[in-house]
């Protein structure tokens, strides 16, 4: 797979129109992992890394409602279609409610399919700076990667999410209370000292030996990112 080519995660129970939904991206040249049920498409989506979800309502095991709600309160920003097929307007009201960035009614052409999901690509391209640099680090928040003094840290969603919103808002001193809403959900109720565990986590991740972190402790506030 190149660095240009765009991931997809289809979480469709319908194996064969999944199967006809991954032909026509592929062919489109998208690459796409397909997830059957509500419970590996949720894992999946939290732990990997995607340009595009396509996320169907009606699943085994766990509704796309849940899915979709878990992946945003997981911190996994990734543009998100929802599919369904229901009429009427409630689908629509309580996917925006959990998260969802479209909507698409089966059945659907295929064209609409493509169109909507280019959109999605499009809007959330146009929302993300192409990099972030502090120091020695650079985040690419379209190809996903960081790097820290020309070496490449693999970083898990949440690790990246939360590098990603200490460097957007690089030289401000932000409260632990900002970060857990930004990086975690507003509505996060568990250890608020899950924040320290991940800055430890990043910083031995993106650290080098003998260079100061760009990760500084702000005492009695939380934490900044700065060069200097």
């Amino acid at each position: 797979m190149s660095d240009d080519q765009r991931r997809v995660l289809l979480i469709e129970d319908d194996q064969d129109l999944a199967r006809a939904v991954a032909d026509l991206l592929e062919d489109e040249g998208f690459v796409v992992e397909q997830r059957h049920d509500g419970e590996s498409g949720f894992a999946a989506g939290r732990d990997g890394t995607y340009d595009v979800i396509v996320l169907d309502i009606m699943l085994p095991k766990r509704n796309g409602f849940s899915v979709c709600l878990d992946l945003r309160s997981a911190g996994v920003n990734t543009p998100l279609l929802m599919l369904t097929a229901k009429d009427g307007e409630m689908d629509e009201v309580e996917g925006l409610e959990v998260g969802a960035d479209d909507f698409l009614r089966k059945p659907f052409e295929r064209s609409i399919l493509l169109a909507r999901i280019y959109a999605l690509l499009r809007r959330h391209d146009r929302e993300r700076p192409q990099r972030l640099v502090v120091g020695g680090v650079t985040l690419d928040p379209l190809r996903r990667k960081v790097s820290s003094h020309n070496r490449e840290a693999m970083l898990t969603p949440r690790e990246f999410a939360l590098l990603e919103f200490l460097m957007t808002n690089s030289e401000s001193s932000l409260a632990k209370s900002e970060i857990l809403s930004a990086v975690w959900g507003s509505d996060f109720d568990g250890d608020p000292n899950i924040v320290e565990v991940y800055i430890g986590y990043l910083r031995r991740k993106i650290d080098i030996e003998g260079q100061p972190s760009i990760i500084r402790t702000v005492r009695g506030v939380g934490y900044t990112v700065s060069a200097g």
